[in-house]
């Protein structure tokens, strides 16, 4: 039998959407604070995924000057019709809550994707659209009740019309569902589908956490009354306690394969180390089938495995997601990120060839700002990520080297700069806001290797001037502040390169040779 791994996106690729266009498939994650926003994928197999850009990739489109951490994008939906692609998410401006909801359009899902249209009257967040089969489209989101919430985090499902010629809604707002259970707050993340004859209804529910899940109900008319499926939910972990292999499960998108077949795709966690997620929540892939007119999502199972029956559709390998980048391209590959929206470029690809230069800015990685920080998920308990990197610190506080991010307020640093002690290489640990020293060496010169490794949640951290002769800075650092379940948030752990003047005036930089990420097997 042909098997897969879950999950199909490791790393911090919540709140998947996907969509098929005869025989390809696309798929969105979200992003909150990191630009560029909403990578897409595209496979022929539901398998093997490469990613083919980003659909908020200019500050006309997504501007995150000043917002705090885990907020930003949150769950964009993918859909195609008549030709067109369209990327319907919220924006969540600021810590209190304040939020937007917009959609993209593109007739290459690759881009250039539209600016935003901005909705207005479309409270809540996890927009999704759904083209009915009389050309109609409907918007479907989340809010308050509008008598009041009879309890904390309880919401409903709404829906009105969209208009595609004025993009904004129109007509009456239906309230559709609060849920399967009263008690499984936070009823979010809804997706309309037409299936034999029925209005489907998915949410998730019971928040993100431990006790998410994937519930259904369904009605003859769009508008509704909706009838919850009596096996609800159709999907959750929560039964199978906190320290599964696999927690978290919700948030999901189905599919229909052209062979017949139904997918869905879902969020979830691998804990380790106990309850903790440094990865935060991954893509995962798991089959249904239709029974009495309801899902029934991996017949006698019921839950996602590690390991699955593969589609029946032709396996497509995709190229490997790049290990080893050696900065020789004119433009960074889709798997980088920054931190907040740049308005000034900082970083050069052509200013010295084969290198990656980022400018020592004034920003600090320690601050709700836009860093000169290049990074990509950690998609593996199991690491170890290397560097070569060319930096002088020329004023005390100018510091350059390698970031392992959950938040500003979260963190490991192993860098390079002028302290009170003189030159040399420290690693420091940031834990709300507090930094602890866990290690240092003196070092002068211009040339560094440095290197992270994580053996489930311990971190080591090692310099030298010879690649193959590093020497440990700190060892055995404990590696589960960069978890969302000690930091708090809805991101997962990111590492990379920056440098920075911590609030001085510089015109200094630091050059990186290359980046190498190896990821091994997991940890337990």
């Amino acid at each position: 039998m042909s098997t897969f791994k879950n999950p199909i996106l490791q790393g911090f690729y919540p709140d998947p959407s996907i969509c098929r266009v005869g025989e390809d498939y696309y798929m969105v994650t979200s992003t909150f604070e990191y630009f560029p926003g909403v990578p897409i994928f595209h496979s022929k197999d539901l398998v093997n995924w490469k990613q083919i850009g980003h659909v908020l990739d200019r500050p006309s489109q997504l501007d995150l000057e000043g917002t705090p951490p885990s907020r930003g994008i949150y769950a964009p939906t993918i859909r195609y019709h008549d030709g067109v692609f369209y990327m319907i998410t919220t924006f969540v401006v600021s810590r209190e809550g304040e939020r937007r909801n917009f959609y993209v359009t593109a007739e290459d899902p690759a881009g250039p994707w539209s600016d935003p249209n901005w909705l207005e009257g479309a409270p809540g967040i996890d927009p999704s659209l759904f083209f009915d089969t009389d050309g109609r489209v409907y918007y479907t989101g989340n809010r308050k009740p509008p008598r009041g919430p009879e309890y904390p985090k309880h919401n409903e499902i709404w829906m009105q019309e969209l208009d595609l010629k004025t993009k904004q809604l129109t007509g009456e707002i239906y309230s559709l569902w609060e849920g399967a259970l009263k008690t499984a707050h936070a009823q979010e993340a809804p997706h309309l589908y037409y299936e034999h004859g029925w209005y489907y209804l998915m949410i998730a529910e019971g928040g993100t956490g431990f006790t998410h899940a994937v519930t259904m109900a369904r009605s003859r008319d769009i508008t509704g009354p909706y009838e919850g499926c009596r096996r609800n939910p159709i999907l959750t972990h929560r039964h199978l306690g906190r320290l599964a292999q696999i927690t978290n499960v919700g948030h999901a998108d189905i599919v229909e394969t052209q062979n017949g077949e139904w997918w869905m795709v879902c969020l979830a966690s691998r804990p380790y180390g106990g309850e903790y997620r440094n990865l935060g929540r991954e893509t995962f892939l798991v089959p249904f089938i239709w029974e009495d007119g309801w899902p029934l999502v991996h017949p006698g199972r019921g839950v996602i495995d590690q390991e699955m029956k593969r589609p029946d559709l032709p396996d497509t390998p995709v190229e490997t997601e790049q290990s080893f980048d050696d900065f020789d391209t004119e433009s960074l590959d889709f798997i980088w990120n920054v931190i907040r929206t740049p308005h000034k470029t900082f970083w050069s690809l052509d200013e010295r060839p084969g290198f990656l230069r980022l400018k020592t800015k004034e920003e600090a990685v320690t601050e709700v700002a836009n860093p000169s920080f290049v990074g990509r998920r950690q998609q593996h308990q199991n690491m170890t990520a290397r560097t070569g990197m060319e930096f002088q610190p020329k004023q005390h506080g100018e510091t350059a080297g390698l970031l392992l991010l959950q938040n500003h307020n979260y963190q490991f640093r192993l860098e390079y700069g002028e302290f009170q002690n003189g030159p040399g290489v420290r690693v420091v640990k940031r834990k709300d806001g507090e930094e602890t020293v866990l290690g240092s060496m003196p070092y002068t010169g211009e040339r560094l290797f440095l290197q992270v490794t994580a053996r489930g949640q311990s971190y080591s951290f090692f310099a030298g001037k010879e690649e193959e002769a590093l020497e440990p800075v700190a060892e055995d650092a404990d590696g589960r502040i960069l978890s969302t379940d000690e930091a708090g948030g809805f991101t997962g752990a990111y590492l990379g390169m920056f440098t920075s003047s911590n609030g001085e005036k510089s015109t200094n930089h630091a050059d990186f040779d290359w980046f190498h990420y190896a990821g091994q097997e997991e940890t337990t």
